[in-house]
């Protein structure tokens, strides 16, 4: 009988309830626009960071993170890994060799990072045959390198001359080899242009005699949602015995600088929220001082306060539940446009995206639970416009409602 009488009240007043209604779609629009390119721009950052060098999980020695060091390796047969291939949101899984050595050439050094790759997958997983400038692509069984054009300019070679590599191997071994260019990379970060050396895995294994071990396995997942999942799984399938490390845990600066910028975009939705929210009890006060005379009567008619509050509550259910469905219907048609045709970046942003093998386009990420969390923030921002209203009618003067006094306490 409640909802009946509820959804009755609503249509007497129907311009009154398209207005409320329309007020939590436009919050709900707005918040939902605003979270959408906001998380969107995070994704692409976060998956063009992991392919451009860390990967989005790493799978380590358990005294790596800590050590760096050459002696704490894993086997580099895949087939002592076989839980990687029952994952079925695993697209990626990439040997690496990371370590540190000296370059020179003529009179002149410096201090090198060295990246053995499996030339093939590397560059099936982030492209790095597009960041050529000169030269060639590594074959997997190359014997010669590429170097960031940076470090080239530095040491003042070019493709076809020799670099020698010094360091430290396994078990304190000497590192130490003499190798072609093969070609030249252009990195937009300057700290891997100036200072990356690429080599084929094999290559990297006999330098620092690591035998048929790595430093990492890396892993790409088919989608960002998953990385919680497929992380959870394999700490819970090697525990102690290999070190599992996420995106964040690698790029510590990227995740807070990312944490930072959410927090922002968070605070301005709830100015909107604010700003929306006032409207709305203003709304709702007005309709409640409005019906007074009505309350009055339907409380001297018998109805209790408890059955009448109930009433107002339904009542602004409805609306919610209408602005809900008004701001979806509206979000989707515009949310689903900008997620077939992003918006292309331009300036310095997009030269960089570009050069570093990327499209320059800024994408929005749709997810049911972005929909979810909204809507529950719209539902609270109602329900606390509810809470004086409802005060007013709990403690509502009968004598003074049935006369029509708007003073009624």
């Amino acid at each position: 009988m409640l909802i009946k009488l509820a959804w009755r009240n609503l249509w007497r007043q129907k311009r009154r309830t398209l207005l409320t209604a329309s007020a939590l779609a436009l919050a709900l629009f707005l918040s939902l626009l605003t979270r959408s390119f906001q998380e969107g721009s995070y994704n692409i950052n976060i998956d063009n960071a992991a392919r451009f060098y860390t990967g989005l999980i790493q799978l380590q020695h358990p005294e790596y993170a800590e050590s760096a060091s050459i002696d704490d390796l894993l086997s580099a047969d895949i087939e002592q890994f076989p839980t990687l291939n029952t994952i079925p949101e695993i697209s990626f899984v990439l040997p690496r060799i990371e370590s540190v050595a000296l370059a020179a050439a003529d009179d002149r050094s410096k201090g090198v990072l060295v990246l053995g790759v499996d030339p093939l997958l590397e560059d099936a997983y982030s492209g790095v045959s597009d960041k050529l400038t000169e030269g060639e692509f590594l074959a997997p069984d190359s014997k010669a390198v590429l170097l960031g054009e940076g470090l080239a300019n530095f040491l003042k070679i070019k493709v076809g001359d020799e670099i020698i590599l010094y360091g430290q191997g396994y078990r304190g071994q000497t590192a130490a080899g003499l190798y072609t260019v093969n070609g030249l990379l252009h990195f937009p970060v300057s700290a891997l242009d100036n200072q990356l050396v690429y080599m084929p895995l094999h290559l990297a294994q006999e330098l620092y005699s690591t035998g048929n071990n790595l430093t990492s396995w890396v892993i790409h997942t088919k989608d960002l949602k998953q990385i919680g999942k497929v992380e959870q799984r394999l700490v819970d399938h090697y525990k102690d015995q290999i070190r599992v490390r996420d995106w964040q845990d690698l790029s510590p600066e990227m995740a807070q600088q990312i944490a930072m910028d959410r927090a922002g975009g968070i605070f301005l939705i709830y100015i909107l929220y604010g700003i929306v929210g006032f409207g709305l009890f203003a709304t709702i006060m007005m309709m409640t001082l409005e019906r007074q005379r009505e309350f009055g009567v339907m409380l001297a008619t018998g109805m209790v306060r408890g059955k009448l509050l109930s009433l107002l509550f339904i009542e602004s259910a409805f609306i919610c539940v209408l602005g809900i469905v008004l701001g979806v219907l509206v979000s989707t048609p515009v949310l689903g446009y900008f997620y077939f045709n992003p918006i292309e970046m331009t300036g310095d942003a997009a030269t960089a995206m570009i050069e570093s093998g990327f499209e320059p386009i800024l994408p929005v990420y749709i997810d049911t639970t972005l929909v979810i969390n909204q809507a529950i923030a719209v539902s609270s921002i109602l329900l606390l416009c509810l809470i004086y209203p409802g005060w007013r009618i709990f403690r509502l003067n009968l004598v003074s409602a049935l006369k029509g006094g708007s003073h009624a306490h």
